[in-house]
């Protein structure tokens, strides 16, 4: 049970950054401004998610 639960935390939080990062991308925002966020949201990724949603550029994504 303990496992299960710690690999859908897991998931959702990579499902979460892949999504920042993304937003990220599309924002337009300088390109060294985009591989910092990046960075952060992948060297720290629920500290990261976190900041990035408070602070972080907005892209326009269109799907």
């Amino acid at each position: 049970m303990g496992s299960t639960f710690n690999s859908l935390v897991g998931l959702i939080i990579l499902a979460l950054d892949i999504w920042s990062i993304l937003h990220v991308l599309k924002s337009g925002a300088e390109v060294g401004i985009k591989v910092l966020w990046i960075l952060l949201i992948v060297l720290l990724p629920v500290i990261g998610l976190i900041i990035w949603a408070i602070a972080g550029p907005r892209g326009n994504l269109k799907f």
